[in-house]
Protein backbone atom coordinates (compact mmCIF):
# COMPACT_ATOMS: atom_id res chain seq x y z
CA UNK A 1 0.00 0.00 0.00
CA UNK A 2 1.16 3.70 -1.03
CA UNK A 3 1.45 6.64 1.34
CA UNK A 4 -1.02 7.88 -0.19
CA UNK A 5 -3.77 5.46 -0.91
CA UNK A 6 -5.60 5.50 2.88
CA UNK A 7 -6.44 9.06 1.50
CA UNK A 8 -7.30 8.33 -1.62
CA UNK A 9 -10.62 6.66 -1.40
CA UNK A 10 -12.16 10.33 -0.02
CA UNK A 11 -13.82 11.00 -3.32
CA UNK A 12 -15.92 7.58 -3.36
CA UNK A 13 -19.43 7.59 -2.80
CA UNK A 14 -21.25 5.63 0.28
CA UNK A 15 -20.20 2.39 0.69
CA UNK A 16 -21.11 -0.31 -1.24
CA UNK A 17 -22.26 1.98 -3.84
CA UNK A 18 -21.08 2.52 -7.34
CA UNK A 19 -21.11 6.49 -8.60
CA UNK A 20 -24.34 7.52 -9.54
CA UNK A 21 -24.28 8.43 -13.72
CA UNK A 22 -24.15 4.54 -14.91
CA UNK A 23 -20.47 4.85 -14.77
CA UNK A 24 -19.92 7.82 -14.89
CA UNK A 25 -17.94 9.16 -12.60
CA UNK A 26 -19.51 12.61 -11.33
CA UNK A 27 -16.50 13.86 -9.08
CA UNK A 28 -13.43 16.04 -9.80
CA UNK A 29 -10.67 13.55 -7.96
CA UNK A 30 -9.63 12.64 -4.43
CA UNK A 31 -8.81 15.14 -2.43
CA UNK A 32 -6.38 12.66 -0.66
CA UNK A 33 -4.67 12.17 -3.93
CA UNK A 34 -4.55 16.51 -4.45
CA UNK A 35 -3.38 16.65 -1.25
CA UNK A 36 -0.24 13.86 -1.57
CA UNK A 37 0.50 15.15 -5.47
CA UNK A 38 1.00 18.96 -3.47
CA UNK A 39 2.99 17.34 -1.23
CA UNK A 40 5.09 15.15 -3.43
CA UNK A 41 5.75 18.21 -5.72
CA UNK A 42 6.77 20.66 -3.04
CA UNK A 43 8.64 17.66 -1.05
CA UNK A 44 10.56 17.30 -4.28
CA UNK A 45 11.28 20.93 -5.40
CA UNK A 46 12.73 21.42 -1.66
CA UNK A 47 14.61 18.59 -1.22
CA UNK A 48 16.05 19.04 -4.58
CA UNK A 49 16.91 22.38 -4.00
CA UNK A 50 18.11 21.42 -1.02
CA UNK A 51 20.17 19.03 -2.31
CA UNK A 52 21.73 21.03 -5.30
CA UNK A 53 22.70 23.67 -2.53
CA UNK A 54 24.12 21.80 0.21
CA UNK A 55 26.01 19.32 -2.76
CA UNK A 56 27.11 22.70 -3.87
CA UNK A 57 28.51 23.95 -0.41
CA UNK A 58 30.27 20.65 0.10
CA UNK A 59 31.84 20.59 -2.78
CA UNK A 60 33.16 23.99 -2.15
CA UNK A 61 34.59 23.44 1.16
CA UNK A 62 36.32 20.08 0.14
CA UNK A 63 37.83 22.09 -2.56
CA UNK A 64 38.85 24.57 -0.70
CA UNK A 65 40.27 22.46 1.91
CA UNK A 66 42.12 20.69 -1.11
CA UNK A 67 43.47 24.24 -2.19
CA UNK A 68 44.90 24.88 1.29
CA UNK A 69 47.04 22.34 1.26
CA UNK A 70 48.02 23.00 -2.02
CA UNK A 71 48.92 27.00 -0.99
CA UNK A 72 50.74 25.24 2.18
CA UNK A 73 53.27 23.64 -0.48
CA UNK A 74 53.14 26.71 -2.30
CA UNK A 75 54.22 28.69 0.56
CA UNK A 76 57.07 26.07 1.62
CA UNK A 77 58.45 26.61 -1.98
CA UNK A 78 58.85 29.87 -1.93
CA UNK A 79 60.30 29.45 1.49
CA UNK A 80 62.73 27.82 0.75
CA UNK A 81 63.93 29.13 -2.22
CA UNK A 82 67.19 30.83 -3.01
CA UNK A 83 69.46 31.97 -5.79
CA UNK A 84 72.86 29.81 -6.56
CA UNK A 85 75.93 31.54 -7.30
CA UNK A 86 75.32 30.53 -10.76
CA UNK A 87 72.04 32.04 -11.02
CA UNK A 88 69.37 28.96 -10.53
CA UNK A 89 67.21 28.55 -8.17
CA UNK A 90 67.55 25.69 -5.32
CA UNK A 91 66.45 24.69 -2.34
CA UNK A 92 68.13 25.20 0.74
CA UNK A 93 65.72 22.33 2.66
CA UNK A 94 64.19 19.66 1.31
CA UNK A 95 60.23 20.08 1.20
CA UNK A 96 58.40 17.64 3.72
CA UNK A 97 55.98 15.83 1.55
CA UNK A 98 57.62 11.99 0.47
CA UNK A 99 55.81 11.72 -2.60
CA UNK A 100 57.37 14.68 -4.31
CA UNK A 101 60.25 12.02 -4.66
CA UNK A 102 58.24 9.32 -5.73
CA UNK A 103 57.63 9.14 -10.10
CA UNK A 104 53.79 9.74 -10.94
CA UNK A 105 52.94 10.06 -6.97
CA UNK A 106 50.27 12.28 -8.18
CA UNK A 107 51.98 14.92 -6.37
CA UNK A 108 54.21 17.50 -8.26
CA UNK A 109 56.22 21.12 -8.11
CA UNK A 110 57.90 23.42 -10.67
CA UNK A 111 59.80 26.01 -10.54
CA UNK A 112 60.40 27.81 -14.20
CA UNK A 113 62.14 30.87 -15.07
CA UNK A 114 62.57 32.70 -18.38
CA UNK A 115 65.93 31.67 -19.39
CA UNK A 116 66.49 29.16 -16.70
CA UNK A 117 66.10 25.28 -16.86
CA UNK A 118 63.37 24.03 -15.78
CA UNK A 119 63.51 23.06 -11.82
CA UNK A 120 61.36 20.11 -11.34
CA UNK A 121 60.16 17.45 -8.70
CA UNK A 122 61.65 14.06 -8.87
CA UNK A 123 57.50 12.81 -9.06
CA UNK A 124 57.35 14.59 -12.45
CA UNK A 125 60.12 12.42 -13.97
CA UNK A 126 60.48 12.97 -17.52
CA UNK A 127 57.30 15.72 -17.31
CA UNK A 128 56.89 18.74 -17.24
CA UNK A 129 53.92 20.90 -15.94
CA UNK A 130 52.61 23.81 -18.18
CA UNK A 131 53.52 27.07 -17.01
CA UNK A 132 53.25 30.14 -19.16
CA UNK A 133 55.63 32.70 -18.13
CA UNK A 134 53.43 35.77 -20.71
CA UNK A 135 51.99 36.90 -17.26
CA UNK A 136 52.64 37.64 -13.98
CA UNK A 137 50.76 36.59 -10.98
CA UNK A 138 51.34 38.21 -7.72
CA UNK A 139 48.23 35.85 -5.81
CA UNK A 140 47.94 32.47 -5.90
CA UNK A 141 46.48 31.10 -9.00
CA UNK A 142 44.56 28.04 -8.66
CA UNK A 143 42.87 26.28 -11.87
CA UNK A 144 41.95 22.25 -13.28
CA UNK A 145 44.18 20.70 -15.86
CA UNK A 146 44.26 18.12 -18.17
CA UNK A 147 47.54 18.50 -19.47
CA UNK A 148 48.91 14.98 -17.95
CA UNK A 149 46.72 12.12 -20.04
CA UNK A 150 44.21 10.09 -17.62
CA UNK A 151 45.48 12.34 -14.65
CA UNK A 152 43.28 15.00 -13.95
CA UNK A 153 45.46 17.75 -12.09
CA UNK A 154 44.70 20.65 -9.55
CA UNK A 155 47.03 23.24 -10.44
CA UNK A 156 48.06 26.21 -8.24
CA UNK A 157 51.02 28.78 -9.35
CA UNK A 158 52.55 31.91 -8.48
CA UNK A 159 55.16 34.41 -9.88
CA UNK A 160 57.93 35.25 -7.63
CA UNK A 161 60.70 37.34 -7.69
CA UNK A 162 63.57 36.16 -5.98
CA UNK A 163 66.68 38.10 -4.15
CA UNK A 164 69.68 38.37 -5.94
CA UNK A 165 67.50 37.70 -9.05
CA UNK A 166 65.84 39.87 -12.11
CA UNK A 167 63.91 36.87 -13.19
CA UNK A 168 60.27 36.33 -12.68
CA UNK A 169 60.50 32.90 -11.45
CA UNK A 170 57.29 30.90 -11.34
CA UNK A 171 56.27 28.60 -8.79
CA UNK A 172 54.19 25.66 -9.43
CA UNK A 173 52.67 22.94 -7.17
CA UNK A 174 50.47 20.31 -8.86
CA UNK A 175 48.10 17.56 -7.29
CA UNK A 176 46.74 14.87 -8.84
CA UNK A 177 42.53 15.39 -8.25
CA UNK A 178 42.02 11.53 -7.88
CA UNK A 179 41.72 12.24 -4.14
CA UNK A 180 39.39 14.91 -4.51
CA UNK A 181 36.81 13.71 -6.92
CA UNK A 182 36.46 10.65 -4.90
CA UNK A 183 35.84 12.66 -1.26
CA UNK A 184 33.26 14.51 -3.90
CA UNK A 185 31.69 11.51 -5.23
CA UNK A 186 31.36 9.87 -1.23
CA UNK A 187 30.00 13.34 -0.18
CA UNK A 188 27.31 12.94 -3.16
CA UNK A 189 26.58 9.42 -2.74
CA UNK A 190 25.71 10.31 0.82
CA UNK A 191 23.64 13.42 -0.02
CA UNK A 192 21.79 10.90 -2.55
CA UNK A 193 20.86 7.82 -0.24
CA UNK A 194 20.38 10.39 2.96
CA UNK A 195 17.82 12.69 0.86
CA UNK A 196 15.78 10.13 -0.83
CA UNK A 197 15.55 8.72 2.62
CA UNK A 198 13.89 11.83 3.84
CA UNK A 199 12.19 11.96 1.10
CA UNK A 200 10.76 8.92 1.57
CA UNK A 201 10.18 9.41 5.00
CA UNK A 202 8.15 12.72 4.43
CA UNK A 203 6.01 11.58 1.81
CA UNK A 204 5.12 8.60 4.26
CA UNK A 205 4.45 11.70 6.88
CA UNK A 206 2.33 13.66 4.11
CA UNK A 207 0.35 10.41 3.36
CA UNK A 208 -0.67 9.29 7.23
CA UNK A 209 -1.29 13.10 7.58
CA UNK A 210 -3.53 13.23 5.00
CA UNK A 211 -5.33 9.70 6.15
CA UNK A 212 -5.95 11.18 9.47
CA UNK A 213 -6.69 14.29 8.63
CA UNK A 214 -9.38 13.29 5.90
CA UNK A 215 -11.02 10.66 8.64
CA UNK A 216 -13.60 12.77 9.50
CA UNK A 217 -14.79 13.38 5.77
CA UNK A 218 -14.91 9.41 5.79
CA UNK A 219 -16.79 9.86 9.04
CA UNK A 220 -19.19 11.56 8.06
CA UNK A 221 -19.80 9.81 4.50
CA UNK A 222 -20.09 7.18 6.60
CA UNK A 223 -22.89 8.73 8.91
CA UNK A 224 -24.77 9.91 5.72
CA UNK A 225 -25.13 6.66 4.33
CA UNK A 226 -26.54 5.40 7.58
CA UNK A 227 -29.08 8.33 7.79
CA UNK A 228 -30.21 6.63 4.37
CA UNK A 229 -30.53 3.12 6.16
CA UNK A 230 -32.18 4.28 9.16
CA UNK A 231 -34.04 7.45 7.70
CA UNK A 232 -32.53 9.85 10.46
CA UNK A 233 -33.16 13.63 9.61
CA UNK A 234 -29.86 14.99 11.15
CA UNK A 235 -26.32 14.59 11.86
CA UNK A 236 -25.81 14.38 15.69
CA UNK A 237 -21.97 12.54 15.21
CA UNK A 238 -19.19 15.08 17.07
CA UNK A 239 -17.09 16.39 14.17
CA UNK A 240 -13.86 18.87 14.37
CA UNK A 241 -14.19 22.43 14.61
CA UNK A 242 -13.20 22.56 10.19
CA UNK A 243 -16.15 20.14 9.64
CA UNK A 244 -18.49 21.40 11.68
CA UNK A 245 -19.67 24.51 9.65
CA UNK A 246 -20.14 21.75 6.69
CA UNK A 247 -22.10 19.74 9.01
CA UNK A 248 -24.21 22.61 9.94
CA UNK A 249 -25.26 23.86 6.42
CA UNK A 250 -26.03 19.58 5.17
CA UNK A 251 -28.53 19.87 8.76
CA UNK A 252 -30.01 22.83 7.26
CA UNK A 253 -30.39 21.80 3.91
CA UNK A 254 -31.96 18.55 5.34
CA UNK A 255 -34.25 20.78 7.67
CA UNK A 256 -35.16 22.76 4.57
CA UNK A 257 -35.96 19.56 2.19
CA UNK A 258 -38.44 18.35 4.94
CA UNK A 259 -40.11 21.73 5.49
CA UNK A 260 -40.44 21.81 2.08
CA UNK A 261 -41.74 17.94 1.57
CA UNK A 262 -44.26 18.65 4.37
CA UNK A 263 -45.07 21.77 2.80
CA UNK A 264 -46.15 19.78 -0.37
CA UNK A 265 -47.67 17.04 1.27
CA UNK A 266 -49.84 19.64 3.54
CA UNK A 267 -50.93 21.24 -0.03
CA UNK A 268 -51.45 18.28 -1.45
CA UNK A 269 -53.82 17.18 1.30
CA UNK A 270 -55.63 20.60 1.31
CA UNK A 271 -56.25 20.76 -2.07
CA UNK A 272 -58.01 17.33 -2.51
CA UNK A 273 -59.79 18.26 0.28
CA UNK A 274 -60.55 21.67 -1.14
CA UNK A 275 -61.49 19.53 -4.46
CA UNK A 276 -63.23 16.71 -2.60
CA UNK A 277 -66.68 18.08 -1.36
CA UNK A 278 -67.73 19.98 -5.24
CA UNK A 279 -66.48 16.33 -6.45
CA UNK A 280 -69.20 14.72 -4.30
CA UNK A 281 -71.55 17.62 -5.04
CA UNK A 282 -71.25 16.88 -8.40
CA UNK A 283 -71.44 13.31 -7.68
CA UNK A 284 -74.32 13.51 -5.94
CA UNK A 285 -76.52 15.62 -8.31
CA UNK A 286 -75.65 13.67 -11.51
CA UNK A 287 -76.28 10.05 -10.12
CA UNK A 288 -79.72 11.74 -9.16
CA UNK A 289 -80.00 13.49 -12.00
CA UNK A 290 -80.76 17.11 -10.42
CA UNK A 291 -83.04 19.13 -12.93
CA UNK A 292 -80.11 22.06 -11.44
CA UNK A 293 -77.32 19.53 -12.68
CA UNK A 294 -76.23 22.16 -15.01
CA UNK A 295 -75.74 25.00 -12.04
CA UNK A 296 -74.70 22.74 -10.14
CA UNK A 297 -71.41 22.11 -12.26
CA UNK A 298 -70.63 25.53 -13.20
CA UNK A 299 -70.87 26.69 -9.35
CA UNK A 300 -68.93 24.04 -7.93
CA UNK A 301 -66.65 24.01 -11.12
CA UNK A 302 -66.17 27.67 -9.97
CA UNK A 303 -65.53 26.62 -6.92
CA UNK A 304 -62.53 23.73 -8.09
CA UNK A 305 -61.21 26.79 -10.42
CA UNK A 306 -60.65 28.96 -7.64
CA UNK A 307 -59.18 26.18 -5.65
CA UNK A 308 -56.78 25.45 -7.91
CA UNK A 309 -56.21 28.93 -8.62
CA UNK A 310 -55.12 29.53 -4.93
CA UNK A 311 -52.84 26.56 -4.99
CA UNK A 312 -51.08 27.26 -8.24
CA UNK A 313 -50.30 30.69 -7.15
CA UNK A 314 -48.97 29.45 -3.73
CA UNK A 315 -46.92 25.90 -5.50
CA UNK A 316 -45.03 28.94 -7.65
CA UNK A 317 -44.23 30.92 -4.86
CA UNK A 318 -42.57 28.01 -3.78
CA UNK A 319 -40.56 26.86 -6.94
CA UNK A 320 -38.93 30.85 -6.62
CA UNK A 321 -38.39 30.87 -3.48
CA UNK A 322 -36.19 27.68 -3.55
CA UNK A 323 -34.54 29.04 -7.18
CA UNK A 324 -31.95 31.37 -5.06
CA UNK A 325 -31.83 34.47 -3.20
CA UNK A 326 -34.44 36.28 -4.38
CA UNK A 327 -34.75 40.70 -4.47
CA UNK A 328 -37.37 42.84 -5.41
CA UNK A 329 -37.64 46.77 -5.04
CA UNK A 330 -40.89 47.63 -3.14
CA UNK A 331 -41.50 50.79 -4.76
CA UNK A 332 -40.95 49.70 -8.83
CA UNK A 333 -43.21 46.90 -7.30
CA UNK A 334 -46.02 49.02 -6.34
CA UNK A 335 -45.39 51.86 -8.86
CA UNK A 336 -46.35 48.74 -12.04
CA UNK A 337 -49.39 47.88 -9.77
CA UNK A 338 -50.73 51.43 -9.33
CA UNK A 339 -50.74 51.96 -12.96
CA UNK A 340 -52.54 48.57 -13.61
CA UNK A 341 -54.96 49.20 -10.57
CA UNK A 342 -56.36 52.78 -11.75
CA UNK A 343 -57.44 51.81 -15.03
CA UNK A 344 -59.76 49.40 -13.43
CA UNK A 345 -61.09 51.91 -10.53
CA UNK A 346 -60.61 55.44 -12.41
CA UNK A 347 -62.93 56.82 -9.65
CA UNK A 348 -60.28 55.52 -6.74
CA UNK A 349 -57.52 57.67 -5.87
CA UNK A 350 -53.99 56.36 -4.75
CA UNK A 351 -51.02 57.92 -2.68
CA UNK A 352 -47.73 56.75 -2.52
CA UNK A 353 -45.11 57.54 0.19
CA UNK A 354 -42.23 56.27 1.85
CA UNK A 355 -38.91 54.57 1.59
CA UNK A 356 -37.79 54.69 -2.25
CA UNK A 357 -35.08 52.47 -1.94
CA UNK A 358 -35.96 49.28 -0.01
CA UNK A 359 -35.57 46.01 -1.31
CA UNK A 360 -37.32 42.93 0.06
CA UNK A 361 -36.24 39.24 -0.10
CA UNK A 362 -38.96 38.37 -2.71
CA UNK A 363 -39.51 37.55 -6.53
CA UNK A 364 -40.97 40.40 -8.08
CA UNK A 365 -43.73 38.27 -9.27
CA UNK A 366 -44.76 37.55 -6.07
CA UNK A 367 -44.65 40.57 -4.44
CA UNK A 368 -46.55 42.53 -7.16
CA UNK A 369 -49.25 39.58 -6.85
CA UNK A 370 -49.75 40.41 -3.26
CA UNK A 371 -49.27 43.90 -3.83
CA UNK A 372 -52.08 43.50 -6.12
CA UNK A 373 -54.31 42.01 -4.20
CA UNK A 374 -54.29 44.12 -1.05
CA UNK A 375 -54.33 47.57 -3.21
CA UNK A 376 -56.99 45.82 -5.59
CA UNK A 377 -58.94 44.97 -2.30
CA UNK A 378 -58.84 48.37 -0.96
CA UNK A 379 -60.30 50.10 -4.38
CA UNK A 380 -62.75 47.55 -4.72
CA UNK A 381 -64.46 47.49 -0.96
CA UNK A 382 -62.98 51.32 0.37
CA UNK A 383 -64.97 54.43 -0.40
CA UNK A 384 -62.38 55.88 -2.86
CA UNK A 385 -59.21 56.14 -1.42
CA UNK A 386 -55.91 54.81 -0.87
CA UNK A 387 -53.01 55.37 0.75
CA UNK A 388 -49.58 52.86 0.72
CA UNK A 389 -47.05 53.76 2.57
CA UNK A 390 -43.62 51.63 2.30
CA UNK A 391 -40.71 50.87 4.84
CA UNK A 392 -43.66 51.98 7.80
CA UNK A 393 -41.97 50.59 10.57
CA UNK A 394 -38.38 50.85 11.95
CA UNK A 395 -37.77 46.91 11.91
CA UNK A 396 -34.16 46.50 10.96
CA UNK A 397 -35.15 43.09 9.83
CA UNK A 398 -38.55 43.45 8.20
CA UNK A 399 -39.87 45.72 5.56
CA UNK A 400 -43.27 47.07 7.03
CA UNK A 401 -45.61 48.23 3.79
CA UNK A 402 -48.91 49.76 4.71
CA UNK A 403 -52.16 49.66 2.45
CA UNK A 404 -55.07 51.88 3.97
CA UNK A 405 -58.67 52.39 2.51
CA UNK A 406 -61.31 54.98 3.56
CA UNK A 407 -64.16 51.80 3.61
CA UNK A 408 -65.96 50.47 6.29
CA UNK A 409 -62.96 48.13 7.46
CA UNK A 410 -63.38 44.79 9.09
CA UNK A 411 -64.44 44.34 12.51
CA UNK A 412 -61.96 42.88 14.80
CA UNK A 413 -63.43 39.68 15.63
CA UNK A 414 -63.60 39.23 12.02
CA UNK A 415 -59.63 39.93 10.91
CA UNK A 416 -59.68 36.02 11.63
CA UNK A 417 -61.63 34.41 9.56
CA UNK A 418 -60.93 36.74 7.22
CA UNK A 419 -57.81 34.64 6.18
CA UNK A 420 -59.94 31.93 5.15
CA UNK A 421 -60.00 30.46 1.91
CA UNK A 422 -63.30 31.58 0.22
CA UNK A 423 -63.87 33.81 3.14
CA UNK A 424 -65.81 37.32 2.02
CA UNK A 425 -67.62 39.85 4.17
CA UNK A 426 -68.96 41.34 1.73
CA UNK A 427 -70.51 39.53 -0.93
CA UNK A 428 -72.31 41.75 -2.71
CA UNK A 429 -69.39 42.91 -4.86
CA UNK A 430 -67.93 40.14 -7.34
CA UNK A 431 -64.76 38.15 -6.07
CA UNK A 432 -63.46 34.66 -5.13
CA UNK A 433 -62.33 35.33 -1.25
CA UNK A 434 -58.70 34.06 -2.02
CA UNK A 435 -57.36 37.65 -2.69
CA UNK A 436 -55.79 37.54 1.90
CA UNK A 437 -55.66 34.03 1.40
CA UNK A 438 -52.84 34.03 -1.16
CA UNK A 439 -51.52 37.03 0.61
CA UNK A 440 -50.57 35.78 3.54
CA UNK A 441 -49.26 31.72 2.32
CA UNK A 442 -46.99 33.72 -0.16
CA UNK A 443 -46.09 36.03 2.51
CA UNK A 444 -45.65 33.37 4.99
CA UNK A 445 -43.72 31.56 2.38
CA UNK A 446 -41.10 33.63 2.29
CA UNK A 447 -40.46 34.28 6.02
CA UNK A 448 -42.85 37.58 6.77
CA UNK A 449 -46.20 37.75 8.04
CA UNK A 450 -49.94 40.17 7.67
CA UNK A 451 -51.37 42.29 10.17
CA UNK A 452 -55.30 43.94 9.91
CA UNK A 453 -55.88 46.87 11.94
CA UNK A 454 -57.81 49.77 11.62
CA UNK A 455 -56.44 53.04 9.71
CA UNK A 456 -56.11 55.63 12.05
CA UNK A 457 -56.12 58.28 8.66
CA UNK A 458 -58.82 57.30 6.64
CA UNK A 459 -60.77 55.29 9.32
CA UNK A 460 -61.02 51.77 7.12
CA UNK A 461 -58.74 48.68 7.14
CA UNK A 462 -55.26 48.93 7.28
CA UNK A 463 -53.10 46.00 6.09
CA UNK A 464 -49.77 45.82 7.41
CA UNK A 465 -47.78 43.99 5.34
CA UNK A 466 -44.00 42.69 6.81
CA UNK A 467 -41.29 41.32 4.14
CA UNK A 468 -37.76 40.64 5.14
CA UNK A 469 -35.21 43.22 3.63
CA UNK A 470 -32.66 41.70 1.31
CA UNK A 471 -29.34 41.39 2.33
CA UNK A 472 -26.82 44.34 0.97
CA UNK A 473 -25.02 43.92 -1.58
CA UNK A 474 -21.28 42.94 -1.60
CA UNK A 475 -19.27 46.69 -2.54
Amino acid sequence: MTAGAPAAEEAGGAPGHAASGHGRDDHTGSLGRRMMLIAAGWISVLLLVGGLALDRTLTSMITRNFDEQLGYMLTGMIGSAEIGPDGEVFFVRPLGDQRFLEPNSGLYWQIRGKGHEDFPSRSLWDRSLDAPLDHFDANPHVYDSDQFSGEPLRVMERSIMLPGSDTKWMFTVAASREDLNDQIRKIRLILVYSFVALGFGLLLMAGLQTWYGLFPLRHVRRAIFRMRQTGASRLTDPLPREVAPLVEELNALLAHTDRQAEEARTHAGNLAHALKTPLTVLMNAATARAPDLSDAVIRETAVMRRQVDHHLARARAVGRRAAGMSRASVWVSLEAVLRAVERLYEHARFDLDGNRDVQVAMEKQDLEEILGNLIENAAKYGGGSVFVTVDAGSDPALCEVWVEDDGMGIPEAERIRIFDRGARLDTGKPGTGLGLAIVRDVVELYGGHVELAESEDLGGLLVKLFIPRAAALPV
